[in-house]
């Protein structure tokens, strides 16, 4: 196999090299600096408050930090049970209300109007309102007996998520140039082959970040079933405030919601910036 030949690099392009590598360096150095700084401000500034030593007792305390540690680890695990769960019901709902809302059969017409509806009221509800509803009608019922309040809350991040889910999605499907499904249906593909192999897979990408911040926003609003009575990291955290009068649990429970979210961050800029240089050198999104 025959190599592409070699072209000497010309003396202007290694003045250009030369120059962004120093920019990059001068950016960096300038980065550090400010940051340094800052936090120098941020510090000097809480040291000099006069409520400062009250307020690093009642939300910074070494001692209750450790007391309160596993306990809120433990209800954490049931925050991450909840997500997980919530995440397989959102997908399964959000692209079953999508794909509903983009169809153009007449038999489906009243679905479209109940999927139409469905997401427009659970856009317009807060979550807390839904958790509430959810938590304390179902229950009112006496349908299904007792029930367990984190299948109840699990059950309203569904309803609630899928809702946003599914928008985001129908605007992805509908996004896709109508000339790629009449070229899959010129090749032979099915209504159905034409959605799962060709109009699915580029919506998907062009959306994947808004579903990511869907999911982070998803991580953090797990935490409000603490309102319906479930032990998990917030409710824990609360427990531990009752019992001591010190604040440092809910500090516990910030710090383990940061920790399980930061990768999936770290992640989605990752994936924006990737699509961004695609996008600028002409490549396929």
């Amino acid at each position: 196999m025959s190599k592409s030949p070699s072209y000497p690099v010309s003396d202007v392009e290694l003045e250009r090299e030369a120059f962004r590598k120093k920019e990059g360096m001068r950016s960096v150095l300038t980065s550090v600096v400010s940051t340094l700084v800052f936090v120098a401000l941020v510090v000097i500034t809480l040291k000099n408050s006069p409520g400062w030593p009250r307020v690093k007792e009642s939300f910074f305390s070494p001692e209750y930090f450790v007391l309160a540690w596993p306990q809120v680890v433990e209800g954490l695990l049931l925050n991450i049970r909840v997500l997980g769960v919530a995440l397989v019901g959102t997908a399964i709902l959000g692209t079953s209300l999508a794909l509903v809302r983009i169809t153009t059969s007449a038999v489906m017409f009243p679905f479209r109007v109940v999927a139409r509806t469905y997401t427009t009221i659970m856009r317009g509800i807060p979550m807390i309102v839904v958790l509430y509803l959810i938590g304390f009608g179902i229950p009112g019922l006496g349908l299904f007996g007792r029930m367990n309040k984190a299948v109840l809350g699990t059950a309203a991040v569904i309803m609630s998520y899928s809702a946003y889910i599914a928008e985001v999605l129908r605007a992805g499907f509908e996004d896709v140039h109508p000339s790629q499904r009449a070229s899959a249906r010129s090749l032979g593909l099915t209504e159905v082959q034409t959605m799962w192999l060709v109009i699915i897979p580029q919506a998907l990408r062009k959306i994947a970040p808004a579903l990511m911040n869907d999911f982070i926003s998803m991580q953090k609003d797990v935490g409000l079933i603490s309102t319906l009575g479930a032990v998990d990291a917030v409710r824990a955290a609360q427990i531990v405030v009752a019992k001591t009068y010190n604040f440092t649990p809910y500090v516990v429970a910030s710090l383990l919601f940061i920790l399980m979210s930061v990768p999936f961050i770290i992640l989605n800029d990752w994936y924006q910036e990737r699509l961004r240089k695609r996008e600028r050198t002409g490549g396929m999104v």
